[in-house]
């Protein structure tokens, strides 16, 4: 596994040179950037620049996440807004359109992929969220695809995103090149587990968002810090291909300092490092 972490942990604040450093002092060898434009305005090009130089200097990877808020509507207490698959088209539309213009940032900032989420909370599984799905990947996929950004789908709450659902946008859209960011901590709130999420997913996995929580709400804890069976979860990350992004994917806290998160990320790597997941 190829440790990262993602700038989610950092959200409130506007993402600069420091925090990336923090991140990759912590053992960070990927860095997924959090598309929230009070975070990380990808629509303004001097910002993007600014992050595209640290990467060229830096022996990083970079992923992107997409957005999840319309420009004006982002806080802490504000559920996501955008929605790739709105019953309604002129949703559907303003949505692909705001996550085109993050990808767009990988003109200067060396982007390997974007994690994309299919549906809101308790999205419910039918034949338009179907066929919306396949119309949205298919969308972003030839938009991106040029520019070297890969596309990857993540395992939400809802019940458009469960494995098998998943397998099954990929099978119907004859999604080849699509991955997978399987999330640990999503898997492990689901009915079928995190075994389950990752007998069914192994081969298609490309991403991990790795956090913790106790078994009642995505708490995105650091790791050891909630219920989930790290060991256990080690022993499945030992079997995939060890370029898989693993990307702590932490709850962003008003008082997490840069220090702290660097603290706090090694000691997440010790935990995977010593049940095998992590060789050095």
């Amino acid at each position: 596994m190829q440790p990262g972490i993602s700038t989610h942990v950092f959200l409130q604040q506007r993402l600069h040179a420091g925090l990336l450093d923090a991140m990759h002092q912590g053992g960070a060898q990927a860095i997924e950037i959090f598309a929230v434009r009070h975070h990380f305005d990808y629509a303004d090009r001097s910002i993007v620049r600014d992050i595209a130089a640290w990467f060229r200097s830096n022996d990083v990877a970079a992923t992107l996440h997409q957005p999840l808020y319309a420009d004006a509507e982002w806080s802490r207490h504000v559920a996501p807004t955008l929605n790739l698959i709105d019953p309604e088209k002129s949703r559907r539309i303003d949505a692909m359109d705001e996550v085109k213009r993050a990808i767009e940032s990988a003109e200067q900032v060396p982007f390997h992929a974007i994690t994309l989420h299919l549906g809101l909370k308790d999205e419910p599984w039918n034949t338009r969220a179907l066929e919306n799905s396949l119309t949205a990947i298919e969308h972003l996929k030839a938009f991106a695809q040029p520019l070297g950004v890969k596309i990857l789908l993540e395992n939400l709450q809802n019940d458009v995103t469960t494995p098998e659902h998943l397998l099954e946008i990929l099978r119907v859209g004859h999604f080849d090149n699509v991955g997978i960011t399987l999330d640990v901590g999503h898997a492990h709130l689901s009915d079928g587990g995190i075994d389950t999420a990752f007998e069914l997913l192994k081969a298609r996995i490309a991403e991990l968002h790795l956090h913790d929580n106790q078994g009642t709400k995505d708490d995105h804890l650091w790791p050891g810090s909630g219920k989930i069976d790290w060991k256990n979860v080690a022993k499945h990350i030992a079997a995939l291909p060890p370029t898989t992004r693993g990307i702590l994917e932490i709850a962003h806290d008003v008082e997490e300092t840069a220090e702290s998160v660097t603290r706090k990320a090694a000691e997440s790597w010790r935990i995977f490092r010593e049940n095998g997941a992590l060789v050095d």
